[in-house]
């Protein structure tokens, strides 16, 4: 190799070296620059915020002194104006004080006045009295010396002669007094009669409902006689199904496209009735089905009952009943007594009672009131013991009813004495309903035999003195001879009569049995 060949590469070589030295010093010096542009950038920037800065803090600043004066000025005004406020009330007190001071001045005038008139008027009064001190002693000496002249004339003092005085008197005021008493009884009876019979016309001549009859059966009638076969359902498990919801017998015998339904509770004979319509109706005939329309039908009828109660308190004007009174008033809707619809009779009742106080100026509401439920109780006989006097009495008292209500429900029954003349008129109403022509079914020669044969039961039994249907034959009592019947034979006599009766009579409600045993020592003091 030559030295031209060696010198060649040396030169390629330093140029490249010199070119990547300058552009590394000029890629520098851009930086350098382009830093510089930068640091001034943000200086100016700086400059900038430091200047925007300054001139919203004296912004604020300017703001803040124009709100702290304006907050001074609208203080002061309000020192001012409550100033002027204080001002302005101290002058009135000061004011009404010195009208105040006025006033007790002239009130003090006149009292200082008025104590000199009392001073000048008690001055007087004691010199009239002193006068009439020395009159009455006067007049004392006129009738004593008066007295004296009248004794010695008559022959007789003063006591006696008053004495025979008084008892003349006596004798004609007795005898005067007498008369007219005797008088004013018989105007006052006459008076009464007549009024009594015109209360009571007016009253049942504004009432004119109709009687409805409710027998111990109800009959629902079928589309056709193949109906009687599905409500019967295989081995008869619908109608054991029906009558074991219901408590209802169902009668299917050969009357043509009917069913009787019998049973003694009308609610539930009711709830029945309505269920086997809606079952024939549907079609759908079996044990679930059955359930599911019977309580249906029970919630249906019991609403039903609620609603009309609810009427005919309404009706009535009565507001404020229980609900629990108002349930139990319901169930009167499907009870009857000898063939009288309950609900019917409390609303005549009500109606007849508060007619009758209407006229004689007494409590119309309240008898009203105790009018409606007085025979509450017997929507509760066939689920409960006792009367149904017994059962309306612990229900109305348990919900706070009136005394009016308490005592009507018992005495119209004579289980207690009246203790009001609204009490009476309910007593009376319920007889005029009860008793009316077609009120009832049951014929009074069917009634008078029913309370014979109630006599006659207690008295087969030995020992039985006496016995007695009271309260139209809803209690029976036996007088039995203490010195043949004990305590112990006591019961068995009132059990073996009760159960009796249940056999051999057919009535309403219930009846009570009562043995009634009297010992008793006499002796004589001689």
């Amino acid at each position: 190799m030559g030295l031209g060949d060696a010198v060649l590469p040396m030169a390629v070589l330093l140029g490249v070296l010199l070119g990547g030295g300058v552009g590394f010093w000029l890629a520098s010096a851009r930086e350098r620059a382009r830093e510089r542009r930068a640091i001034e950038s943000g200086r100016n920037e700086a400059e900038r915020v430091l200047t925007r800065a300054r001139e919203e803090a004296d912004n604020l600043r300017r703001a803040g002194e124009l709100e702290g004066k304006d907050t001074a000025i609208r203080l002061r005004e309000t020192w001012e104006q409550e100033e002027a406020r204080r001002r302005e009330e101290l002058e009135k007190a000061e004011r009404r004080a010195n009208e105040r001071a006025e006033s007790l001045d002239r009130t003090l005038e006149k009292l200082n006045e008025r104590e000199g008139v009392q001073e000048r008027r008690t001055a007087e009064l004691d010199a009239r009295q002193d006068d009439l001190r020395r009159r009455e002693g006067e007049v004392e000496r006129a009738l004593a010396e008066a007295r004296g002249q009248l004794e010695s004339l008559a022959g007789i003092d003063a006591k006696e002669a008053l004495r025979r005085l008084t008892e003349a008197l006596e004798d004609t005021a007795k005898a005067e007094a007498a008369n007219r008493l005797r008088e004013i009884r018989d105007e006052a009876q006459r008076t009464a009669d007549r009024e009594a019979r015109k209360i009571l016309a007016l009253a049942i001549q504004r009432q004119a409902a109709d009687t409805t009859a409710e027998l111990t059966v109800s009959v629902v009638q079928l589309s056709s006689d193949e109906m009687k076969g599905r409500i019967i359902g295989r081995e008869g498990r619908n109608i054991r199904a029906f009558e074991q919801a219901t408590g209802i017998d169902v009668i299917i015998d050969d009357t043509p496209e009917a069913v009787v339904l019998s049973g003694f509770d009308p609610v539930r004979r009711e709830i029945a009735r309505l269920a086997l319509e809606r079952l024939v109706e549907d079609g759908r005939i079996h044990p679930g089905r059955i359930e599911e329309v019977v309580e249906k039908a029970r919630a249906e009828v019991e609403q039903g009952m609620i609603e009309a109660a609810e009427e005919v308190l309404y009706e009535l004007g009565i507001h404020n009943v229980h609900p629990e009174i108002v349930r139990t008033l319901g169930r009167l809707r499907f009870r009857t007594s000898y063939g009288q619809n309950q609900l019917q009779h409390a609303r005549e009742v009500a109606l007849l009672a508060g007619s009758m106080a209407a006229e004689m100026g007494l409590d119309v509401q309240g008898t009203k009131r105790a009018g409606i439920l007085h025979d509450v109780g017997k929507g509760m006989t066939h689920e409960h013991e006792g009367t149904h006097v017994e059962l309306g009495y612990r229900l109305c008292k348990k919900h706070d009813e009136t005394p009016l209500v308490l005592n009507s429900i018992r005495a119209h029954h004579d289980e207690e004495p009246h203790q009001s003349a609204e009490a009476f008129l309910v007593t009376a109403a319920d007889a005029i309903s009860g008793s009316r022509p077609g009120a009832r079914r049951e014929m009074f020669d069917g009634y008078v035999k029913r309370l014979e044969k109630l006599e006659e039961i207690a008295m087969e039994y030995p020992g039985v003195e006496r016995s007695f249907a009271i309260q139209a034959g809803r209690e029976l009592r036996v007088m039995v001879e203490p010195d043949r019947v004990s305590d112990a034979e006591m019961a068995q006599i009132s059990e073996e009569v009760a159960n009796r009766i249940q056999d051999e009579l057919q009535y309403p409600g219930q009846i009570k049995v009562v043995v009634i045993r009297e010992t008793r020592a006499v002796d004589f003091a001689r």
